[in-house]
């Protein structure tokens, strides 16, 4: 349930960036996301301040339900989406002075905001006692598979939005950068980025033998969250946008199983 709604409070930051907030509104309540404290609503413009002042609610909840089960590491949670929230202003500046970023600088970034380094550092929390030694400081030092489950999301992400119309308030995304910098078409620009795709799945393969055994508990767990990045953007489909195109991912699960 945590992890919904941490899931959740990620898509309503995002949306209040892409959407609702203008640059100067969004810039306060990074300052107050920062500074994290009940005080520093007074930072929020008036429309945001339910959010911000609901924002501290659910990771005190998040502290109280994991305390309960002996995790004491929700610092390292909120430090993530506050590096999340930096991300997403960083963004929105680009976006205002219309920068379009060189291509490794938008994948660095884009990698950050799809949010899954925070999600990885949660479910490595949330494995509590089973936790492998040394897994918690592993994955907040972004290995490579970490960074390869990162990247994938992003990429994934930029190509089904490529589909589809782009929304003025949408900074460049990746395949736009790569076309840009390298002057090429973006069909050029598509097999460009599936080759990379492709490299970073290598990476997440690799991991399973680059690590030891104590560790791949681990490590498997950041795979895991990996794979679901298809089920959301295959085939250059927006499924995390769009649900229709999950309809028959989810008949085929609850209304037409494989029988036992």
């Amino acid at each position: 349930m945590i992890f919904a709604k941490l899931f959740f409070l990620h898509i309503l930051l995002d949306d209040t960036n892409d959407v609702g907030a203008t640059l100067e509104e969004y810039g306060k309540l990074d300052a107050a996301i920062q500074r994290w404290e009940e005080s520093a609503v007074s930072l929020v413009p008036g429309y945001l301040k339910k959010f911000y002042n609901k924002l501290l609610i659910c990771f005190k909840e998040f502290d109280d339900e994991l305390r309960l089960n002996g995790i004491y590491s929700i610092d390292h949670i909120k430090k993530e989406f506050q590096q999340l929230s930096s991300c997403y202003l960083q963004e929105a500046e680009w976006l205002h002075q219309n920068h379009k970023a060189r291509f490794e600088d938008r994948l660095h970034l884009g990698a950050m905001s799809i949010g899954a380094t925070e999600l990885c550092v949660y479910v490595m929390v949330c494995m509590g006692d089973e936790m492998p030694e040394g897994a918690l400081e592993w994955v907040l030092a972004y290995p490579d598979v970490v960074m390869a489950c990162a990247k994938i999301g992003r990429l994934m992400n930029d190509l089904a939005a490529s589909s589809k119309p782009r929304n003025n308030r949408d900074v460049a995304n990746c395949v736009e950068c790569y076309a840009s910098e390298h002057k090429v078409t973006e069909e050029v620009a598509f097999a460009a980025i599936d080759s990379m795709i492709d490299d970073e799945w290598k990476t997440t393969n690799q991991a399973r033998f680059k690590h030891g055994r104590e560790l791949l508990p681990a490590v498997q767990r950041v795979i895991n969250f990996t794979l679901s990045r298809p089920v959301y953007y295959g085939d250059r489909k927006d499924a995390f946008t769009f649900s229709s195109h999950l309809e028959d991912i989810i008949k085929s699960l609850f209304v037409n199983p494989i029988p036992t």
